[in-house]
């Protein structure tokens, strides 16, 4: 380790105790409530801050990442950079303002409706967020992933609870944030971290934590999401829980580019080991040949790299979940895989008829080098297909542009937050438009957990009535002391300055 200090206690790598994680809410409320009118600049700079920090740290931290998630180097480096990024993107716009959509109506006597008094709306923060670590994205979805940067960037205080797959890393990486915050001028608790289930419990159950973030299993999403919804007053539980993500092959678009589209199918559903939440885990074909299906996707993954997955527990999920879609009636083992510790893939078939005998088979989640490709007859209606699936986070189209495609896609955009044309789901870009996030059971909320959206999941609107300027809070006063974006009598008005850091 280097000399950097730790802000909290992280001796040993014991479970937090109830009183540890009390103390570590309350101390996080407590810096909440004196962060939470923080200019912007300055709300920026704590961002700016830990995102320097992560970088000077690259060479101890993405080490101790491999060695604890058998990941390369080079996905981890580029995951660390992916999560600098964000901090930097979200930062630029706690700067301009965008977060709090701040609106202004003036009085009018003659409004439409009648005479409007003077409203103003911005949103504020929530306040403690409770905040859980994903086992597939060591970096990204954890310790200061897009849950963490968001909440931050709202202007909520947040307690981390580090996921057991790579705590070193996680202890770690927060050390180094919390000194960042530190140095930057943060309030002490602003970030902190957790380990063991009786503080992940803690961070759904304890009265000062107002929302929590969860990137994780569906049966363990859909506990906390349960107990977030019994408190006596509830909170918001922005869940991600788990996605087959399916992939829709038209007739002519097969007929003019299977071998294109198989390829690049069999290289999506394996890559990074097929431990992405966008793995697309389903392939929808007008496929007769099953030897020769098998053979051009035998054929891409003949050199695709193996390793072992990401932890022991996962492994079982996903050799359980292999060998119920196996023992399933309809299903064919399409191309062998193996029980080796680094598994090689495994690619089952079926029918369209047999998944609509037994819709169970596209809500089997196989959270590893799998998929299933379900062979339909030409003439068959797709959008029919698609209304068997749940809720999912992607859904792909592999179609060619003069094709009638509305009943499909009418149905894709009911079930899938991100719709994808002629593409592979498994690259999710951070930037304004994402959306990562989709019906249940992909997500518990319709919001987004990538992409400068996010940051609006943990804040809420409040309008001032009437109030006299000197009473307004600043991002509301006509003088506009913090030089943000505001919508001024329905109009978007100009930032100072373009916003720049």
């Amino acid at each position: 380790m280097s000399d950097t200090t730790a802000t909290q206690d992280t001796t040993a790598a014991q479970d937090t105790t109830a009183a540890q994680g009390s103390a570590r809410i309350e101390a996080a409320h407590a810096a909440f409530e004196a962060a939470r009118d923080a200019a912007p600049r300055t709300r920026a700079g704590w961002l700016e801050a830990v995102a320097s920090a992560l970088e000077a740290n690259a060479d101890e931290l993405v080490p101790l990442a491999q060695r604890e998630t058998h990941l390369a180097e080079g996905r981890l480096r580029g995951e660390l950079k992916r999560t600098v990024f964000q901090l930097r993107l979200l930062a630029d716009e706690v700067v301009r303002g965008e977060n709090l959509q701040a609106t202004i109506d003036h009085a009018d006597p003659d409004w439409g409706m009648g005479p409007r008094p003077d409203i103003r709306r911005v949103n504020v923060p929530l306040g403690v967020v409770g905040v859980f670590g994903a086992s597939n994205f060591p970096f990204a979805f954890s310790v200061m992933g897009g849950d963490t940067a968001s909440a931050l960037a709202a202007g909520c205080a947040v307690v981390h609870k580090i996921h057991g797959g790579h705590q070193g890393l996680g202890l770690r990486t927060g050390e180094i944030a919390a000194a960042a915050l530190a140095g930057a001028g943060a309030p002490a608790g602003l970030f902190s971290t957790v380990l063991g289930r009786e503080a992940a419990e803690l961070l759904v159950e304890h009265p000062l934590v107002k929302a929590v973030g969860f990137t994780g299993s569906t049966s363990g999403g859909r506990a906390l999401f349960d107990k977030a919804s019994r408190r006596p007053t509830p909170i918001p539980f922005f869940g991600e829980l788990g996605s087959i993500n399916p992939v829709f092959v038209t007739e002519k678009a097969w007929d003019l580019r299977k071998e294109e589209i198989l390829d690049g199918y069999a290289g999506s559903f394996t890559l990074g080991m097929g431990q992405f939440c966008t793995k697309p885990g389903l392939l929808f074909a007008p496929a007769e040949d099953t030897g020769e299906l098998a053979g051009i996707i035998g054929g891409r993954l003949e050199d695709t790299p193996a390793s072992p997955l990401l932890s022991p527990r996962l492994r079982e999920g996903y050799d359980g979940a292999v060998a119920e879609v196996r023992g399933a009636a309809g299903v064919e083992v399409l191309i062998e895989g193996s029980q080796d510790d680094a598994p090689r893939p495994t690619v089952f078939a079926t029918t369209a008829d047999a998944v609509r005998s037994n819709p169970a088979l596209l809500e089997q989640e196989m959270f590893g080098p799998a998929t299933l490709v379900i062979r339909y007859p030409r003439g068959t209606d797709l959008a029919e297909l698609a209304s068997l699936l749940d809720g999912q986070l992607t859904a792909t189209v592999q179609a060619e542009p003069d094709e009638d495609l509305a009943s499909l896609l009418a149905v894709l955009r009911e079930k899938a937050g991100r719709v994808l044309w002629n593409g592979w789901p498994t690259g999710v870009t951070v930037t304004y438009a994402q959306q990562h996030g989709g019906p249940y059971p992909a997500t518990t909320s319709g919001t987004t957990s990538v992409g400068t959206a996010a940051v609006g999941r943990f804040m809420r609107p409040v309008a001032y009535d009437s109030f006299p300027p000197a009473q307004l809070p600043p991002p509301l006063r006509d003088e506009n002391p913090w030089g943000i974006i505001r919508r001024v009598d329905g109009a978007w008005q100009p930032i100072p300055n373009g916003g720049a850091r």
